[in-house]
């Protein structure tokens, strides 16, 4: 198959959203002195915030819950782990959170090694993204991504989410690509591999924990460099 137009996710595929979102976190533990108030355990708390940042998004992307639910829940979950509910620190927690972390800057090995090795080649990049808006692009910016990408389809600007066809029906259209010669990669198997079966497009599930695929993907791989022995 010839592609023309690829598709990547942005967190947990490019840019390491785990790392980033510790590295946030820390900053915010340091600056509200969680310490002094009985989060004594730093990595301990992070653990407690990302299974319910977790949850929340699989809750989000299933309509179960608003986006400002969201935002400020998984930080009143996690401090309620220690017996702090208090709403109010958790929706300025939640504020500086969302202020700092596009800052960050991690990537996944070899991001932009195979960013420039595809553009090389002549590809037409874009991404699709459940990410907040005024947060991806600042994220895309800060991170040195902006040059690589044509188009930016995120959850808002379509009025959609992935895995709903209509997402990728509306990158397809926005970016003026053809669903045969298109292709979806990304790292979350019920958002981006699954939605690209429900829009009938290829996929590469990037597979970075190595973990047994649930969804039958066109390809899979465990490190951004294969893309070179499929693209």
């Amino acid at each position: 198959m010839a592609y023309k137009h690829l598709f990547f996710d942005l967190d947990h595929t490019l840019w390491d959203f785990e790392l980033n979102s510790k590295e946030t976190l820390l900053d915010l533990y340091t600056k509200y002195q969680l310490a002094d108030k009985g989060i004594l355990n730093f990595d301990e708390f992070f653990e407690k915030y990302s299974e319910h940042n977790h949850r929340l998004w699989d809750r989000y992307t299933k309509g179960f819950i608003k986006q400002e639910e969201l935002r400020w829940k998984r930080i009143y979950l996690s401090l309620l782990e220690y017996k702090i509910a208090d709403e109010n620190i958790s929706k300025k927690m939640s504020v500086d959170y969302l202020d700092i972390l596009p800052h960050k800057k991690n990537l996944f090995p070899y991001t932009l090694e195979i960013l420039d090795y595809l553009k090389a080649k002549e590809y037409r990049m874009h991404l699709i993204t459940n990410g907040f808006e005024s947060v991806q692009y600042k994220k895309i910016e800060n991170s040195n991504l902006a040059k690589y990408f044509m188009e930016v389809i995120t959850s808002e600007a379509s009025n959609s989410l992935k895995p709903h066809p209509a997402i990728f029906e509306f990158a397809l259209k926005k970016s003026k690509a053809n669903l045969a010669t298109s292709i979806m990669i990304g790292d979350n198997e019920s958002a981006d591999i699954q939605g690209a079966i429900n829009a009938g497009m290829d996929s590469v599930f990037v597979n970075h924990l190595k973990v047994t695929p649930t969804v039958p993907a066109t390809y899979t791989i465990t490190h951004l460099q294969e893309l070179e022995t499929i693209l």
